[in-house]
């Protein structure tokens, strides 16, 4: 991996392909080593970058709190810093919204379509922030952690996904999931859900969700429902059985993307 110094942090990034730059954002607790599999299928055709949230990758020091606006001002100055005027970001989890806000603060023309991936899109129920008041509390932290965990992996024997899980993302600290409990918390509270965030956008564009986790039919109408009230979104549910389909099914997820980018 690169780093680059950002304001007071250093992130760490790398590159590969040419062409249209996809810019590759992982959740928060999670780093570049979501995508490796994803990364050299979408390099094919692509330029991409893999750029690490600040306190994630190898650069774990960071200048204090932050926030998911923070997360976005980073990759603001990080695009300009890398003189890339045109990009599509591609997101997973809850880093999308810090994409999102990239994404309405830079306008179309630099920004003139968005990927999410395994975003919940609809409101939570009061569990949901049951679960993330718990990763926030010093006492039970890894309790309510390891409900999130157990869920995403599901019922999978593929071990980069567990790796991923029970190695690479259990690796962060209290504070850094305490932090994502609080914003994540934050950001439905606000608005809702992802959906009506987009919505909200000063300047629409084609905007797709592909995903696999949850699996509940209401859970796709919902999105169904909303695309045929905003052309713009477009939802693409995928096979797989766990949060994580970069690692899960990562061709058929570079293809998805291809085409929805075309």
């Amino acid at each position: 991996m690169k780093s680059i110094q950002i304001g007071a942090n250093t992130l760490s990034y790398d590159e590969a392909g040419e062409g249209e730059v996809l810019l590759l954002l992982s959740g928060w607790c999670q780093d570049h080593r979501l995508f490796k599999t994803l990364a050299p299928e979408l390099a094919r055709t692509h330029r991409v970058i893999r750029l690490d949230w600040r306190g994630h990758g190898e650069h774990r020091e960071h200048d204090g709190d932050f926030t998911v606006d923070d997360q976005a001002s980073d990759v603001v100055a990080f695009l300009d810093k890398m003189n890339i005027d045109r990009l599509v970001p591609v997101s997973t989890s809850h880093g999308g919204w810090a994409n999102i806000e990239v994404t309405d603060r830079l306008g179309v023309a630099r920004i003139p379509r968005t990927v999410v991936i395994d975003w919940i899109q609809t409101t939570p129920n009061e569990d949901f922030f049951r679960m993330i008041d718990h990763i926030q509390d010093r006492t039970n932290w890894e309790n309510g952690r390891g409900d999130f965990f157990n869920y995403w992996i599901g019922d999978t024997e593929n071990q980069d996904i567990v790796n991923h899980v029970n190695n690479e993302m259990a690796k962060y600290s209290f504070e850094m999931w305490a932090r994502s409990g609080r914003e994540i918390g934050k950001a439905y509270r606000k608005w809702g859900n992802p959906m009506q965030r987009m919505a909200a956008l000063k300047d629409k564009r084609p905007i797709t969700h592909i995903y696999s986790q949850p699996f509940e039919p209401e859970y796709a109408q919902a999105q169904l429902d909303f695309a045929a009230g905003n052309d713009w979104y477009q939802p693409n549910k995928l096979p797989g059985r766990t949060h994580f389909p970069t690692l899960e099914q990562p061709k058929v997820v570079a293809d998805t993307i291809r085409a929805f980018v075309a």
